[in-house]
């Protein structure tokens, strides 16, 4: 396998193989699985424990929280209804979310609640699919009282419990006002969560469903979902979120009984998946293949052209770039070189070993995916280490600079 003819160098999957085995050894990653594919070819490293205090070696099939990693994948189900004319990119959303009907917007981004103007136009389809509808996460402003009320009332990790069910949800994201105005800034996650409902009701069906019905099942992603059944439950390691001043290994989420072993009210389509490297290297193959997947099309070539170059417009890449410049240091560089697709970023300039077309996402639990057209090359690294260390982030830049100098 490791020869000219799979497109990789021996040496270099051999640097690839050490450099991850010496993030296991120095036991700040108890295990992890990385796939790496080019050409029709890929190779696959399993090192390491399910646990941080070992028992259960990594496997191939191990399946993983996919944290943010999920948005890729998740919004594909809003490419399948732009094809079918269900979906179109400038209709507002208010006929089927008019919980974001007649908004009003803060006049300052860090303002009180209740100093508002009107939105100048509705959100769009297009707002929701570029993370540009007026409210989520933004990193200049995460002590804004805007912030602390989307928080409160939203957000549903490991540290705020589950989230209710998608009208509740939707019901309390509409006492909001939004931080800007539709179409202006670009902020992250939120909006992929929102389109997961976009698609659900529109469709009727429970976003899992559909995406199984258009996506998974296609593509042959069988332990892709939003939770892991009892008869796999012995494939999902732990999560654990090292403690910031001491490294301990903290639990954040158990795998029996934990918060992945049932299935959610909410299918978060921001970061709700589950998966393994296999699921991942199928999805992001048919990227790759222009929507292909063998002989059958799962999404339009022009679908996945849209999801994969960067839909930004200036204004709004520099308020991305400024925002993720701010947090470089604390995730290793994870995110910050380029603009945005549909529910994942797209490189745009070359900072680092990856090149311009780069696209994929990484998620807080410890995961990275993604696809680089230039090279036919997939790239996934899987870890069930959070960020609340700089080690995972660490691993997921070794582990890109080692496959870059991996291709043959």
């Amino acid at each position: 396998m490791a020869t000219s003819s799979t497109g990789f160098s021996g040496q270099g999957l051999r640097r690839l193989r050490e450099v991850l085995a010496g993030h296991v050894e120095s036991r700040k990653i108890p295990g992890l699985v990385a796939l790496v594919s080019r050409g029709g070819h890929s190779h696959v490293e399993a090192l390491g424990t399910m646990r941080h205090d070992g028992g259960a070696p990594m496997r191939r099939d191990t399946i993983f929280r996919m944290a943010s990693t999920s948005k890729p994948v998740t919004m594909a189900a809003a490419m399948v209804l732009l094809d079918e004319c269900r979906l179109r990119l400038d209709d507002p959303v208010d006929p089927w979310l008019p919980e974001l009907a007649d908004r009003r917007v803060l006049k300052r981004p860090d303002g009180p609640l209740d100093d508002t103007v009107p939105a100048l136009r509705p959100i769009t389809v297009r707002d929701l699919l570029t993370s540009t509808f007026g409210l989520g996460v933004d990193f200049e402003s995460m002590t804004s009282p805007i912030r602390a009320a989307t928080f409160e009332r939203l957000d549903y990790s490991v540290a705020s419990g589950p989230a209710p069910d998608p009208d509740e949800w939707m019901r309390r994201l509409g006492e909001l006002p939004l931080q800007y105005q539709p179409g202006v800034r670009w902020q992250y996650d939120l909006s992929n969560e929102v389109t997961g409902v976009l698609v659900s009701r529109v469709t009727g069906q429970p976003l899992e469903t559909f995406l199984r019905e258009r996506i998974l099942d296609p593509l042959g992603m069988n332990d892709t979902a939003f939770h892991v059944p009892a008869d796999k439950i012995d494939r999902l390691p732990p999560l654990y979120g090292p403690d910031p001043q001491t490294g301990e290994f903290t639990v954040w989420d158990q795998a029996a009984g934990g918060r992945s072993s049932t299935p959610p009210a909410f299918q978060g389509a921001g970061g709700g998946l589950v998966s393994t490297a296999d699921d991942y290297h199928c999805y992001f193959r048919m990227l790759l293949n222009h929507g292909m997947h063998g002989s059958e099309r799962i999404l339009s070539r022009t679908a996945v052209e849209l999801m994969t170059t960067n839909r930004l417009s200036p204004g709004q890449q520099a308020a991305r770039d400024t925002m993720f410049s701010g947090v470089a240091h604390l995730s290793c560089g994870q995110g910050t070189s380029g603009g945005w697709g549909f529910g994942m970023a797209v490189r745009t300039a070359r900072s680092d070993y990856a090149p311009i077309g780069q696209f994929g996402w990484f998620g807080g639990t410890g995961t990275t995916a993604y696809a680089d057209p230039a090279n036919q090359l997939t790239g996934i690294l899987l870890t069930q280490v959070g960020l609340s260390t700089a080690d995972s982030p660490r691993a997921m830049s070794d582990f890109w600079t080692t496959l870059y100098q991996a291709i043959d």
